[in-house]
């Protein structure tokens, strides 16, 4: 066979300059390492690092160019990640990482580094890695450019098949879902000043540590460095993800200033409408929400749920505690019919539970709740309050756990809420509560055996009538409220068995 003329012609230089450009670049699923970025890594470097920032006033890091913040949202859309090409895509390893481009809503790059045997390699941000139409705009790469967040995909449900499970991305904003679940409410690394009158601060994940896995590890372990104007943090990820995933986070803090406004493991969520509150919500579906609850479980061995609502006005609710044993932002409701929406399968977001790894002393649970009139905008917000607050300099350790399924394991064994309804009568002249208790051997005997406890900081409330449900076979409680010219009513109900609980405590904040 002969060659063609060109390449019979081709010198040797030549042909070994074409081979050093091929080998300089990235192979499918080895993004580029950023020359001369190695460095030891372990927990103890990452706390001094944080420690060490903490000690000078906060740097962000550096815009991505003008023509990359100026994307459109159609625009920024016209990019998109190729998974083929992700993190350890072409190795035996349970996990895949992809990556997202800055832009838009991520004017500034996170930094992505990769760990294995205790060196951390840092990813340069990769052009090849990415697919987009011939109509995304030709924009200038620079040292300042890198990856807005990343995606972790692992073999939930097929072997050949990895799906993901965990974005990082905005901020210290994180998600996470079990299989086959889709995306509903975050989390973050560390609310500050939520609802306060000087305005929220929002510090950022502003670098990553991937530990590279080894074939058969279950575990994916992710560190990150939390800095912000007031506070710098060290924060560790074990994940496992599964029909539940599960995430064990450690965390150190170093904050610059005082901080009496500030939230432990903080979740966002959004609640537009449901059963309690379809007034001025003109829309075909009977219910919109990632969550419908608040769960804590309390120091003195409570288990509280309380409805969510969207406001007419901004409202914040504190859960005054001790040494709390978990709390998180359940979504209940499960049928297709609680909805009715084919595509945003709301029946399928994850509820999310908080469990503390050693005791947090005093403080109060947060539910802070926005008025929203849209579903895209997230307007709850939940998180732990140490009474004290953090002190500048000072140097704070705690971990917690978190669940991300359709229902955490229960705490206690009672019934949980299932459902609750607020309006008015058949001639509107009061308004009735509602509350639905799933079924449960402890509601097996007949109503009249149990006793309802409602009770209301103002206003009058009356006792209650108790009845089965035929359809979940639970138990239902109604109640009527009568505020008079009270303009809200911090509200109570519970089912006892003598004067054993066999419920959750039901709570509610109403207002016209």
């Amino acid at each position: 066979m002969t060659s063609s003329a060109p390449f019979a012609q081709m010198t040797r230089r030549s042909s070994l300059a074409l081979l050093a450009a091929a080998m300089a670049q990235p192979s499918w699923g080895m993004p580029m390492v950023r020359a001369g970025s190695t460095h030891a890594f372990d927990r103890a470097w990452l706390e001094a690092e944080a420690q060490r920032l903490a000690q000078a006033p906060h740097v962000p890091m550096p815009q991505v160019p003008e023509g990359w913040r100026d994307l459109s949202y159609d625009e920024y859309r016209m990019m998109w990640f190729n998974p083929q090409r992700g993190l350890w895509t072409d190795e035996d390893r349970p996990f895949k990482v992809d990556f997202f481009h800055p832009g838009l809503y991520f004017p500034r790059p996170v930094e992505v580094n990769v760990v294995e045997n205790g060196q951390a390699q840092t990813l340069a941000f990769d052009m090849s890695l990415f697919d987009m139409t011939d109509q995304f705009p030709d924009l200038p790469v620079d040292d300042s450019m890198g990856y807005s967040g990343l995606r972790l995909r692992a073999a939930m449900e097929h072997p050949d098949l990895f799906t993901e499970f965990a974005v990082f991305q905005g901020a210290s904003y994180f998600r996470a879902i079990g299989a086959g679940m889709n995306y509903g409410l975050s989390a973050r690394g560390l609310a500050i000043n939520t609802a306060g009158p000087e305005g929220e601060e929002f510090p950022e994940f502003t670098r990553f540590w991937l530990e590279a896995p080894q074939p058969g590890d279950a575990r994916q372990v992710l560190h990150a460095l939390l800095d912000g104007d007031s506070c710098t943090g060290a924060y560790t990820f074990r994940i496992d993800p599964g029909d539940a995933t599960l995430m064990s986070v450690e965390v150190t803090l170093y904050p610059r200033v005082d901080l009496p406004n500030v939230g432990l493991a903080p979740l966002t969520s959004m609640f537009l409408f449901d059963q309690t509150n379809r007034a001025g919500h003109d829309d075909f579906r009977p219910a919109v929400h990632d969550s419908d609850g608040l769960m804590i479980h309390n120091g003195a061995g409570e288990l509280l749920f309380r409805s969510l609502k969207n406001p007419a006005q901004l409202e914040v609710s504190s859960f005054v505690d001790d040494s709390p044993r978990g709390f998180g932002l359940m979504q209940r409701a499960r049928d297709l019919a609680d909805f009715e929406d084919f595509e945003a399968h709301y029946q399928n977001r994850p509820s999310l539970w908080i469990t503390p790894g050693e005791s947090w002393g005093e403080g109060s649970v947060q539910l802070v709740e926005i008025p929203s009139d849209l579903e895209v905008y997230d307007n709850i917000v939940a998180f732990w309050r140490p009474r004290d607050g953090l002190q500048a300099g000072a140097e704070y350790r705690f971990s917690y756990d978190m669940e991300w399924s359709a229902e955490p394991p229960r705490p206690r064994d009672v019934a949980p809420v299932l459902n609750t309804a607020i309006g008015g009568n058949w001639d509107r002249s009061r308004t009735l509560v509602s509350i639905d208790f799933a079924d449960h051997p402890a509601l097996s005997d007949s109503p009249d055996a149990y006793t309802q406890v409602i009770r209301s900081n103002r206003g009058e409330v009356t006792d209650g009538v108790l009845e089965r449900n035929p359809r979940t076979g639970g138990l239902r409680l109604t109640f009527a409220l009568e505020p008079g010219e009270h303009p809200s009513m911090e509200l109570r109900a519970q089912v006892l068995l003598g004067e054993e609980p066999v419920t959750e405590v039901w709570l509610y904040r109403w207002s016209p």
